[in-house]
């Protein structure tokens, strides 16, 4: 069973930094593409950032600049630095991974997606 946990987040001052990592554990392949995404209460869950198994990423506006997106394929995992963040970063986080092949006993589940818990992040003074 694939399963992605999350660590980082928490409470902030506007322009200080946190970082998130995200671990995608079980019988894994490989993963084509891992993810933040982020749901401020009242609004949709949006995509944050994501990065290819060939590191090429993809950033929202809103926190291009800001943010940096990585991952270690052999560990399965991505983490998410964010620097000068703002107010409006405030959200639940989630972590995601697409084009996930991995076994489940002997049988082998290609191209599936799975989502983290999610881990607040608060920026407020």
């Amino acid at each position: 069973q694939v399963q992605l946990v999350e660590s980082g987040g928490g409470l902030v001052q506007p322009g200080g930094s946190l970082s998130l990592s995200c671990a995608a554990s079980g019988r894994i392949l490989s993963i084509n593409v891992m993810g933040w995404y982020r749901q401020a209460p009242g609004k949709q869950r949006e995509l944050v950032a994501d990065i290819t198994s060939g590191d090429t990423t993809h950033y929202a506006a809103s926190v291009k600049g800001r943010f940096t997106i990585s991952r270690d394929n052999a560990q399965n995992t991505v983490d998410l630095q964010m620097n000068s963040l703002k107010p409006e970063d405030t959200a639940v986080y989630y972590c995601n991974a697409e084009g996930v092949s991995a076994y489940y006993g002997t049988y082998l589940r290609t191209n599936r997606g799975y989502w983290g818990q999610g881990t607040q992040v608060t920026v407020s003074s």
